[in-house]
């Protein structure tokens, strides 16, 4: 995994839904942490009005449902895609939040 430098810092929000038990969740989260890049999450169990929410944005019916800058970026799989291909590192010190 590549990575941002910590002492560099995200410079853009990153919000994070998920579901309880949910092993796609916790794998993004962790990819997450291991980068050092704080994240709000979303705790999506049973909740109508975060359900409403997160259908406003957008997302889909599965989880975690990722934003970055206010932009859906998808899931756990796509999360890891743009890890490994370098452009989330370059979503994450964007100030627009595109690759």
């Amino acid at each position: 995994m590549g990575g941002i430098p910590r002492e560099a810092g995200c410079k853009v929000n990153v919000e994070i839904y998920t579901k309880p038990y949910c092993p796609y969740c916790e794998r993004a989260k962790e990819l997450l942490r291991i980068k050092g890049i704080s994240f709000v999450e979303y705790v999506i169990n049973g909740d109508p009005d975060r359900i409403a929410e997160l259908r406003r944005r957008g997302a889909g019916e599965t989880f975690p449902e990722i934003f970055i800058a206010g932009r859906l970026i998808g899931g756990c799989r796509e999360l890891f895609e743009l890890d490994e291909s370098g452009a989330l590192d370059r979503l994450l010190v964007s100030d627009s939040g595109s690759p």
